[in-house]
């Protein structure tokens, strides 16, 4: 009797585990087809809305404070990528001392490419 009892309990202490480790593949899967990286592109203007060629593009990673820059493009374009889904990063331009007020991009936005256009003051 006491055999039967203790299979029993192994057996439910089995079923119980796998139940477990099923359900921790199935919930730690995160969301079906979102992006795992993301990107940001803009161009830089001056105040009368003429793009900067040469500005300084400045991206800072809100949770490790790790800094990228770009120099703006021929047009004022710039481009960063490879960036976490789950981070806000801060972006500011500047160029022969005039600067761009810092613009956020959200982890609560979910677009794959975003687009932020600075503009110096």
């Amino acid at each position: 009797m006491k055999s039967d009892m203790l299979k029993r309990i192994a057996s439910s202490v089995i079923a119980l585990a796998m139940i477990l480790a099923l359900s921790t593949l199935a919930f730690g899967q995160g969301k079906k087809g979102a992006p795992a990286e993301r990107s940001v592109t803009g161009v830089v203007t001056d105040a009368t809305g003429a793009a900067v060629p040469g500005a300084v593009i400045q991206l800072k990673n809100m949770k490790t404070m790790q800094v990228r820059s770009f120099i703006a493009r021929e047009k004022g374009d710039y481009y960063f990528h490879g960036l976490g889904t789950d981070v806000d990063y801060e972006l500011k331009a500047q160029k022969d001392g005039h600067e761009s007020p810092p613009h956020t991009l959200s982890s609560f936005d979910s677009h794959a490419e975003a687009v932020i256009n600075l503009q110096l003051k």
